[in-house]
């Protein structure tokens, strides 16, 4: 096989749950520069139109689909609606999620059943969606998060519904296995987003610089590559999870993290 060959996605079609920004934005635009056809799924309809858009006026091919993960049906919807306008279904990354931080002693029941149903249950149901349509050779990852490996204060709920997600990826690895479907994870280090601004907010609700990038640092110092990871890295883990370069892996998770989960 051709080296380059084995990485290109050509008359595929591909999914891409919280494609609307950061590492589901990065992984849509390189799916779609792979030959995918890609659709660009996020709860706001305005930023999945935008990335849509965006890899078009590239010269690729996608399209927009507004959907919340948390409503089985709206998955559902989301996998038939794709079959039914583009004929398969061939890659789906579960990437949508969110995180509420809170110390476990006060988190209150509602948030706690949001981050299940946003993070966990549509990583289920958007799995079993696919699977039912997929054919042999077809691809899922799912977007964890170096939590996984260790927990700080504020996070213990979003660090349950990651580590539950890791259960899951491997899980359905050994199922959907005799199917010829592979079912990976990455596992992302600390990444610059609308997720991570959220703990530099000020008490006003005002987004902080000089306190995120005082984190940052921090973060930064956990790598022995002394770096924090981009959406683009996670990106190109995940093309390689949905290509065939890596028909033989699955039930994995790649911890793309520079190296922090080694500390």
């Amino acid at each position: 096989m051709d080296v380059a060959q084995a990485f290109r996605l050509d008359e595929r079609v591909a999914i891409v749950t919280g494609g609307g920004s950061g590492i589901g934005e990065a992984s849509a635009a390189v799916l779609a520069g792979a030959g995918a056809r890609v659709v660009v799924a996020d709860l706001d309809r305005d930023n999945a139109e935008r990335v849509a858009k965006a890899i078009t006026n590239d010269g690729g091919d996608a399209v927009a689909q507004q959907v919340d993960v948390s409503d089985k049906q709206a998955v559902d919807d989301l996998v038939a609606s794709t079959l039914a306008e583009s004929g398969r279904l061939d890659v789906l990354l579960n990437n949508a999620g969110i995180m509420l931080r809170s110390p476990l002693l006060e988190v209150s029941a509602e948030e706690f059943e949001q981050m299940l149903a946003v993070n966990l249950k549509s990583v289920l149901h958007g799995t079993q969606a696919a699977a039912r349509v997929m054919k042999p050779g077809s691809a899922i990852v799912n977007t964890l998060s170096t939590i996984i490996d260790f927990s700080t204060p504020g996070t213990g709920s979003y660090a349950v519904t990651k580590k539950g997600a890791e259960a899951l990826t491997r899980t359905f690895a050994v199922e959907l296995g005799p199917l010829g479907i592979r079912v990976n994870g990455i596992a992302p280090g600390w990444t610059e987003s609308g997720m991570t601004k959220g703990s530099a907010v000020d008490e006003r609700g005002a987004f902080d610089r000089t306190t995120f990038d005082e984190l940052a640092g921090r973060m930064s110092a956990r790598s022995p590559l002394e770096g924090v990871t981009e959406p683009l890295d996670s990106a190109f883990a995940v093309l390689y999870l949905a290509s065939a370069a890596s028909r033989f892996v699955t039930g994995h998770v790649v911890r793309v993290n520079g190296g922090a989960s080694m500390a």
